[in-house]
């Protein structure tokens, strides 16, 4: 099952950083290492607003399908237009992870608030990896 395909109403982004190790000496200045030449930690948060509670349980199925925060997944990797990517009218590598540009992971459950009876209101988080 590939993740929902739907327009999230808002994103937020967090490029993450590059492996870096910082260590100080005796005489106080800084030594920094770098350990890769990708980011790591990118995170992005996902709103979809009064969708309905079928749309709603497709993003419960596939947290499950993930077996929770345990496995990764692409995120229309082959449609760079639509799912959550969409919206964003920036090259679409610059919010992806890894080097592809679409590994995820889950970090959490999908949040799920019923706004009125049939539609809801569903918040993920994910996690860029490698």
């Amino acid at each position: 099952m590939a993740f929902p395909s739907l327009r999230p109403s808002s994103r937020s982004f967090d490029a993450g950083d590059y492996p870096i190790k910082t260590y100080k000496t005796q005489n106080g200045s800084e030594v920094r290492i770098l350990y890769g030449n990708r980011r790591t930690n990118m995170k992005m948060a996902l709103s979809y607003e009064n969708i309905t509670d079928a749309q709603a349980e497709l993003f419960l199925d596939h947290y499950d399908e993930m077996k929770g925060t345990f496995t990764t997944f692409a995120i229309a990797s082959q449609l760079q237009n639509v799912a959550a990517k969409t919206g964003w009218e920036g090259s679409h590598d610059a919010i992806g992870a890894g080097a592809s540009g679409n590994a995820y992971r889950y970090e959490g459950p999908p949040q799920v608030q019923q706004v009125r009876s049939g539609i809801s209101t569903v918040t993920v988080n994910l996690i860029g990896v490698l």
